[in-house]
């Protein structure tokens, strides 16, 4: 840090100084000052060139002639401040890092309660689903349980009506085979009534399964396809996340401040020191220099993008189409407002108190993504996917939600497509 190495090389100054006067301690005048040990002189000067206490008869000499000198004290008095100097600037970017580690702690407490409760809902979500599941399968498996019990029966009939017509086939048969054995004058004295007898065992093939059955069991099977369906779209739904809807967003002139000038495409939106005659609508900020975007969202998963074009002072985020237009307005979730934003060098959540944010580099294109029915509203750069914030679980009370944005002095932004 540049700070670091000023603040080293001063105390390494003052360092050399002190042992400076530890080198001449031995030699002292009566009255207690140190000496030079080559002339025997009270060291009241300081060389900032050598930076080293010197003599008068020192500043005279060839070796620091030419070189700034100055009273040993005023320069040690100048060094001084500037350690001072630099200890502050020290203690406030302690103080700074401190509040950082401060507001991480608590937004780490925040994002932990966050999945604690989506853990909780997510195991109460699955646990019904589980349920209604069963409920589902225990019905259907008794079905198809009833049908292999019926499957089993009519095949174990059919099977016994067949061994049957075996046995009385076979019965004939060898009757037939004994009667066709037998000499002539036996044969003829009853073949009239044997061939009669083979004309009247007729065969019948009985249907083994009826249609009324086959077209059961058909059925059972129409639940398969539905059931590969719905895990497909289960399995898509969970690898994907949540999918958010890129918003066409524009700029509400109806809700500018009039220092607040919008490009003819309501895409952009710029601070201009000299008002515009604009009427005083009860839509319009006033003397907040806020701006709405014309879409509002009652329902779904939606995202869009803002560019900084320019400026160290801005905003963006969501408030509630109730937001308060005129005088002193709460910028923050309990006055209706979601937002993130920089002034100078410092990025903020602006929560109540606000928390500083601390990011890696300065995000150009932010993304901004509003989950209106799981009341979430988060933050990314939209240039490198890093997250920015996430605000804690909100209701927004079925209220409309819109874009918001806050432009300061010199500062620009632009909407730009996801």
């Amino acid at each position: 840090m540049q700070i670091n190495r000023k603040l080293r090389d001063v105390a390494e100054i003052a360092r050399k100084m002190s042992f400076q006067e530890a080198r001449f301690q031995e030699t002292k005048e009566p009255g207690g000052e140190r000496l030079c040990l080559e002339h025997q002189e009270a060291l009241k000067l300081f060389c900032e060139v050598d930076e080293t206490p010197i003599c008068l008869i020192c500043r005279e000499s060839r070796a620091h002639k030419a070189h700034s000198v100055l009273p040993i004290a005023e320069s040690a008095k100048d060094y001084k401040d500037q350690i001072l100097s630099q200890l502050e600037i020290l203690k406030e970017k302690r103080k700074e890092i401190l509040a950082l580690k401060s507001s991480g702690g608590k937004e780490s407490q925040e994002l932990l309660t966050q999945t604690d409760a989506k853990r909780q809902k997510t195991v109460a979500g699955f646990k019904q689903l589980h349920q209604f599941l069963e409920e589902q399968e225990r019905p259907q498996l008794a079905r198809l349980e009833e049908l292999d019990k019926e499957i089993v029966k009519r095949r174990d009939e059919h099977v016994a009506k067949l061994s049957e017509d075996i046995a009385s086939l076979s019965a004939l048969i060898s009757e037939m085979e004994e009667t066709c054995r037998q000499p002539a004058s036996e044969l003829l004295q009853d073949v009239r009534r044997t061939l009669n007898r083979c004309k009247r065992e007729k065969l019948q093939n009985p249907v083994l399964f009826s249609p009324e059955l086959k077209r059961r069991v058909w059925d059972s099977s129409q639940i398969d396809p539905f059931l590969e369906t719905v895990m497909k779209l289960f399995k898509d739904a969970l690898s994907a996340g949540p999918q958010f809807h890129t918003a066409k967003m524009t700029l509400d002139p109806d809700t500018a401040y009039p220092c607040l000038v919008l490009s003819e495409d309501r895409k952009s939106v710029r601070w201009e020191d000299k008002q515009q005659d604009l009427p005083d609508n009860p839509e319009r900020f006033d003397p907040w220099r806020c701006v709405l975007g014309r879409e509002g969202f009652t329902c779904g998963r939606h995202c869009w993008e803002v560019e900084v074009v320019d400026g160290q002072r801005w905003s963006v985020g969501v408030a509630r189409e109730s937001v308060g237009r005129k005088g002193e307005i709460n910028i923050s979730p309990e006055g209706g407002i979601w937002a993130v934003g920089q002034v100078g060098s410092q990025y903020k959540a602006l929560t109540s108190p606000e928390t500083p944010l601390s990011l890696s580099r300065p995000p150009r294109r932010i993304r901004v993504c509003l989950d209106r029915a799981g009341g979430q509203v988060t933050f990314l750069d939209a240039n490198t996917e890093a997250p920015i914030f996430t605000f804690p679980q909100a209701s927004f009370s079925g209220e409309r939600i819109h874009p918001w944005f806050w432009v300061g002095v010199k500062s620009q932004l632009r909407l730009r497509p996801c």
